[in-house]
């Protein structure tokens, strides 16, 4: 959530910045109603002083003139209680639809206005005729589509033999690195409630996108940004306690698979998916250094799989609801011909600790400031699966895996 102090001190100026990302954003409205909710409580707090001064009365006796306007001004004051109740409730609302301020210098437009800062290897060159993961996987049977479509609906992959392998083989690396970058490992619930979607930037903005099991009222996680953000919800760290850093594997639900066309089949975009998820708190000034420490471990992992990749600086309108800034990580996949993000390392500035009370002392004693919140994905694994199916495929359909992976995957069977 925005601060709206901010945005009332420079409209002109954040106006701009927010439509860079999303055009259609009312900020005239929304001030609107700001404006609304303050002079509404102006009345409204002058009114209850009026009545808790004739109270102060009561005991040495109103007058009648006094009785009647206390009986007059009680009954006006739950109107306006109530109107100002009901404007401000509009006013909540509109700010939850309110983006991050992308930060200076994010390039303008969409994903085509997406910049290459830097890159890693190069792309694989094949003497023969290439297969993508799924034609790939015919022979390899390291997933199965059709059995997952029986259990549960279509895009619900079933991971066997090999496959399973890889992916709890390339989680331990993940951990693993992660921890030498200090994060400590959470396991975090999968299914969390209304309140921590809504701190964590989720809802209201994206009702709709994600599973929800009504009779509980709990949401299986979208992501493990999720339950990291609410760990610390409420909390107030002191100043030497930050920054918090976390590290999480969790398989994330999503309801946004299907009608992508070719391009986005078999694991490319699926309704549930294991992801190793990076997170941290920090104190204000120190969040640009570290969603950059971010990127360096979630791109380390790559370096040590030896896969091809590129690092892009997300343009405004590219950038996630919740982000004033973004890189996305994106692997080469030769049978899609294109890049695919398999990490997207965000800086949320104060966004989300302003909606789930994360604040730290910068000083001993002193009044505590909002902390700053990150995230960044280390990796997504189908995504990541996809890339050594089709990298490091073989002439006779075969996958050759890097040995960091297969000496993984012989320790653990």
């Amino acid at each position: 959530m925005i601060d709206i102090a901010l945005l009332r001190k420079d409209a002109a100026r954040i106006g701009e910045l927010l439509k860079k990302k999303e055009p259609s954003v009312d900020i005239d409205g929304l001030l609107v109603l700001d404006a609304q909710v303050r002079e509404i409580r102006v009345v409204v707090e002058s009114m209850r002083k009026e009545k808790n001064d004739l109270a102060s009365l009561a005991s040495k006796g109103l007058s009648e003139e006094n009785r009647t306007r206390s009986i007059e001004l009680g009954r006006k004051l739950k109107e306006k209680e109530l109107e100002l109740s009901e404007i401000e409730s509009r006013f909540q609302h509109a700010l939850l639809f309110v983006p991050n301020i992308p930060m200076d210098g994010l390039p303008e437009g969409g994903k085509e206005s997406n910049l290459a800062v830097r890159s890693f290897g190069v792309k694989p060159e094949f003497a023969y005729q290439f297969k993508n993961h799924m034609e790939l996987n015919q022979k390899l049977g390291w997933f199965d589509f059709e059995a997952g479509t029986q259990m549960a609906g279509a895009q619900f992959p079933c991971y066997k033999g090999d496959g399973v392998k890889v992916i709890y083989a390339l989680t331990r690396i993940m951990l693993r690195n992660n921890a030498q970058y200090g994060f400590q490992p959470i396991i975090p619930p999968t299914m969390v409630n209304r309140k921590s979607l809504v701190n964590a930037s989720s809802l209201p903005k994206f009702e709709g996108d994600f599973y929800q099991i009504e009779a509980d009222g709990l949401y299986p996680i979208p992501t493990a940004e999720v339950p990291l953000t609410n760990l610390h919800a409420g909390r107030i760290f002191e100043k030497e306690e930050l920054p918090v850093r976390m590290t999480a594997w969790t398989s994330c639900f999503r309801r946004e698979a299907g009608g992508y066309g070719s391009l986005e089949r078999g694991l490319i975009r699926i309704h549930q998916f294991e992801k190793v998820e990076l997170y941290s708190i920090c104190e204000q000034e120190s969040s640009a250094a570290e969603l950059e420490r971010m990127v360096e471990c979630a791109e380390n992992l790559l370096k040590m799989l030896g896969l091809h990749y590129q690092v892009s600086l997300l343009a405004g309108q590219d950038c996630s609801y919740a982000s004033a800034k973004t890189y996305d990580i994106e692997v080469w996949l030769p049978g899609q011909n294109r890049y695919y993000e398999v990490s997207s390392c965000s800086n949320c500035t104060d966004f989300q600790a302003r909606r789930a009370e994360i604040r730290y002392r910068p000083e001993k004693g002193g009044k505590p400031s909002l902390a700053h919140t990150l995230n960044a994905s280390s990796l997504a694994l189908p995504r990541l699966m996809v890339a050594l199916m089709e990298c490091y495929q073989q002439e006779d359909g075969s996958v050759k895996l890097p040995k960091v992976l297969q000496d993984e995957m012989n320790a653990l069977w």
